[in-house]
């Protein structure tokens, strides 16, 4: 297990940045934090310039990474998206999965994200028929998030139907296993390991039915494991749900015991004054992924008031048309000025606790996301002599942070006390921008 000393040129330590920080680690985890330490102990490692817990990535699904910079032209909607999105997952493998999903995940540690949610619901063969391993799709997914040398909480999803009342469609076929109970027996086999964790999610109210719902709660629940969902993302998917129940997603999933303190409701953008007092009263968090929300102009949610009703935040690159949770953070801000025409609805301090400790706990990392004794050793170095850095003052490394800097500028990431990221480059996956494109090269018709 990994033991050692880093040495912090500047540290975000939660609500301020101090100068000179060292911090000791043993089995993977922070032992002891020393302030006031202007010069490294003899044999630190030095990490210079900003660093910050790792960054959680609360929404992923991997394989959409295959999509970026193919379905941005022309006109469309989320609709029109998804036919192209069921394309790229007809032609997934185990093996072009494990070798796209490392690539990516490689991209994300180069981003200083230290954990990944992915929300897995492409489980079968093309047609639904099942590989001699059932779970061999999130075996593959946990497997490339090790190569690539981050946690992963494998949110593994029931998906069952194309719509209310709706079988699955041919696309979606491999998604489903044909009822809840199934769905729950075939997650049951899946393992957990020191870097990876197991929780269940619910693709949506219109692909999972109201009468097993109950079922994917109380899988997680008797696990104690985090329950993700797609919520009310396109306002079709709420006028089909009065339509079908006569209540909201929100309420419909409040009636069959889905909300609560681990569940985390991912986009939550179209949601009436009750479902924000249902979603906060119950604790259930919120992940916001701006910039996909942006992407396939799905609109803006109402975070501020979820946050203020009880509802914690999370962000999430979701889509990966950009993979850069500094640019969520920063997204998250700048569209509800927008959408207000006023400034200043979170701190800098608040938007990073979403991208860390708060995004740690919807994956059921409660043990990261800061930096503190026995919290583990995960850390993401932002440079403070970059081009878009440069020049604020180091206390004011927060608002630089979230304000100024980007993926771009994160310089090293460390992983249970290793080094997975030194200087900028990946110390695991050798020449990640060639990995990524012969993975997306293999999924190409």
């Amino acid at each position: 297990m990994t033991k050692g000393t880093y040495w912090l040129e500047h540290a975000w330590l939660g609500t301020y940045v101090e100068p000179g920080v060292t911090v000791e680690v043993a089995d993977g985890r922070i032992g002891a934090v020393r302030t006031g330490t202007p010069t490294p102990p003899p044999g630190a490692e030095v990490l210079r310039g900003l660093t910050l817990p790792g960054l959680a990535n609360a929404h992923s699904h991997a394989f959409h990474r295959a999509l970026r910079g193919t379905v941005q032209v022309g006109s469309g909607t989320f609709w029109t998206w998804r036919e192209v999105m069921y394309s790229v997952a007809d032609r997934l493998t185990p093996e072009t999965y494990h070798d796209l999903a490392r690539a990516v995940y490689a991209e994300m540690a180069l981003a200083g994200i230290t954990c990944v949610g992915e929300f897995h619901y492409v489980h079968h063969a093309p047609g639904g028929t099942r590989y001699a391993d059932p779970n061999a799709m999130g075996e593959a997914l946990i497997a490339a998030a090790a190569e690539a040398g981050i946690r992963i909480t494998l949110l593994d999803t029931c998906y069952l139907s194309a719509g209310f009342g709706e079988p699955p469609t041919a696309h979606q076929l491999r998604f489903s296993d044909g009822s809840a109970e199934a769905w729950a027996e075939r997650c049951a086999v899946l393992k957990e390991r020191d870097h990876a964790r197991i929780g269940a999610a619910i693709h949506s109210v219109r692909a999972v039915p109201a009468g097993q719902l109950t079922t994917v709660a109380r899988w997680a629940e008797e696990r104690r494991a985090p329950l993700h969902v797609h919520l009310s993302e396109q306002t079709a998917e709420n006028d089909a749900c009065l339509a079908a129940h006569g209540r909201t997603p929100t309420r419909l999933l409040a009636d069959h015991g889905v909300l609560g303190p681990r569940t985390t409701g991912v986009h939550n953008t179209h949601l009436t004054d009750e479902d924000i007092a249902l979603l906060g009263d119950s604790g259930t968090g919120t992940c916001m992924c701006p910039t996909t929300e942006r992407d396939l102009a799905d609109g803006i949610g109402p975070a501020v008031a979820l946050q203020r009703a009880g509802s914690p935040l999370s962000l999430g690159s979701d889509s990966h048309a950009v993979i850069d949770l500094l640019e969520e953070a920063r997204a998250m801000e700048l569209n509800e000025r927008l959408r207000t025409r006023t400034r200043g609805h979170w701190t800098a301090a608040a938007l990073l606790r979403a991208a860390t400790a708060d995004g740690h706990a919807a994956l059921g990392w409660d043990d990261a996301g800061a930096i503190e004794p026995g919290a583990l050793a995960d850390l993401t170095t932002i440079a403070l002599d970059s081009v878009r850095t440069a020049g604020p003052l180091p206390r004011l490394g927060a608002e630089t942070a979230v304000f100024a800097a980007g993926a771009a500028d994160v310089r090293h990431t460390v992983v249970g006390g290793r080094h997975v990221v030194r200087d900028g480059v990946h110390t695991l996956v050798p020449h990640v921008p060639q990995a990524l494109a012969a993975a997306v090269e293999a999924l190409r018709g």
